[in-house]
């Protein structure tokens, strides 16, 4: 969550002349009030504040979804007052979740005898932190029974990951072992992986679905490449699936692809319920592809229906409420359901992508033919602007459209990047192609002149 600092209380009342009512004291903006508001004008005037946020179904600077059907809305309102974590109160929410993990373990082709374990999480980033600290604890249980040294453990990655796992390196005190990316291949290699790689890497991660430019890194590829490594230097690394948003796109949309728990050495598969998984933000999933890939001094054991319940999480009380959205959607859906929606995703952003290609300034550095989410940037004969001149400009019509810089080693790239989520179709994509044409007008015109804001925001 982002920071903020404690500041004085200047005093600044905020207005209630919305409520009508001359006798409420408008309260402080920093401070809590003195007294109470009646709950209309209270309600107000939070409202009327959030009016000023951006319109989520034109943020297509997220992966998270941003639309939800009534029956879905229904549901979770009806559920805002569970508490996952109370599974003896809650216990048909805890069956919910348990179903939920079955269904995705079949979805990613866990092995019905090996016992594949998995739960709920608050996102896919501690369900990241969830796989890498099992990674770590068995690294180093082997090391400790070989009477080796333990202490510098060290993960591998594409310096394209998501923060989460940068993160996870920082807090658990595991070298982050970034792999550098080139503007040919912006993604984890297999050759560049295994170069870095040695006695002391607890795993490595690839993603099925970069957040840069919504590729998918090859998975199988990274996994024979670490097969060789094995019988050449004797090294059994182990693999981390970072599927936060591929996990629940290319079962259905790419079923011949191999990334799963259909190879050996992958022990472990995240996903975000809140991305591709169809769910309003507060849900993710981890899987483990057998209960001894998690050790068992991660898991707790609370009382649960006068037995115990283990469960391995960062956080205690969460809300239950998503985790039967994720079941809603999954029952809505099914296969077929998915299949369709996300397919209608990825066509809708390669017709996007060609569409914007066709304008002319801009070159794809993705189609949008794998994750439905691609980056493009200024081709390099244009100039006078830059990306973020567009961005700026593409917000004055509601369009929230992120500019960045590329990972390290090529930061020196900026691009814009589109994700395409369900509800935003090609109606939609065709009045952004006539603004984002626009905006390349007006910004031309003026020469540019927007700030150069690097966030980013996943």
């Amino acid at each position: 969550m982002a920071l903020h600092r404690h500041e004085e209380d200047a005093e600044t009342p905020l207005d209630l002349r919305v409520t009508l009512d001359p006798e409420l004291i408008a309260p402080p903006k920093l401070r809590l009030p003195a007294g109470e508001l009646p709950p209309d004008a209270a309600y107000q005037l939070v409202h009327d504040e959030l009016m000023l946020d951006g319109n989520a179904r034109l943020n297509l600077a997220t992966f998270v979804t941003t639309w939800m059907e009534p029956q879905a809305h229904a549901l979770i309102a009806e559920t805002l007052d569970k508490n996952a974590i109370d599974k003896d109160e809650y216990p048909q929410t805890a069956e919910l979740e348990r179903r939920c993990v079955n269904m995705i373990g079949s979805l990613w082709h866990a092995s019905p005898g090996d016992g594949a374990t998995g739960c709920s999480t608050t996102g896919s980033s501690e369900a990241a932190m969830l796989g890498g600290l099992a990674l770590k604890w068995r690294w180093r249980e082997r090391r400790r029974a070989a009477g080796k040294p333990f202490d510098k453990p060290n993960l591998v990655m594409g310096a394209n990951v998501q923060v989460c796992w940068e993160k996870f390196c920082r807090y658990w005190d595991v070298e982050a072992r970034l792999v550098p990316v080139s503007a040919d291949e912006p993604r984890l290699t297999p050759e560049r992986a295994v170069a870095h790689c040695d006695e002391n890497t607890i795993g490595v991660v690839a993603i099925l679905g970069s957040t840069f430019d919504g590729s998918y890194e090859p998975v199988a590829e990274i996994h024979a490449a670490l097969d060789a490594l094995q019988k050449e230097r004797g090294l059994d690394i182990p693999m981390h699936v970072d599927a936060a948003s591929g996990g629940f796109v290319a079962p259905f949309l790419d079923p011949e692809l191999v990334w799963d728990f259909q190879l050996p050495r992958v022990q472990s598969i995240n996903a975000s319920g809140h991305k591709y998984g169809l769910v309003y933000p507060g849900v993710g999933w981890v899987l483990w592809r057998e209960a001894e890939a998690l050790p068992e001094e991660l898991v707790f054991k609370v009382d649960y229906l006068g037995g115990e319940m283990p469960t391995f999480a960062l956080n205690f009380s969460r809300p239950g409420a998503q985790i039967i959205g994720q079941y809603y959607v999954f029952m809505r859906l099914g296969t077929d359901g998915f299949t369709r929606v996300q397919q209608a995703a990825r066509d809708v952003a390669t017709y996007l992508s060609g569409e914007i290609e066709r304008l002319g300034q801009f070159e794809l550095l993705s189609r949008g033919a794998e994750l439905p989410v691609f980056a493009f940037r200024l081709r390099d004969d244009v100039s006078g602007y830059t990306v973020y001149d567009i961005s700026e400009q593409l917000r004055t019509r509601g369009w929230i459209v992120p500019a960045y810089r590329m990972p390290e080693a090529i930061n020196d790239m900026a691009v814009l990047r589109v994700c395409v989520r369900n509800g935003f179709g090609r109606d939609l994509a065709d009045h952004l192609v006539t603004d984002l044409r626009d905006a390349v007008h007006a910004v031309s015109a003026r020469g540019g002149g927007a700030p150069s804001d690097d966030s980013f925001h996943h």
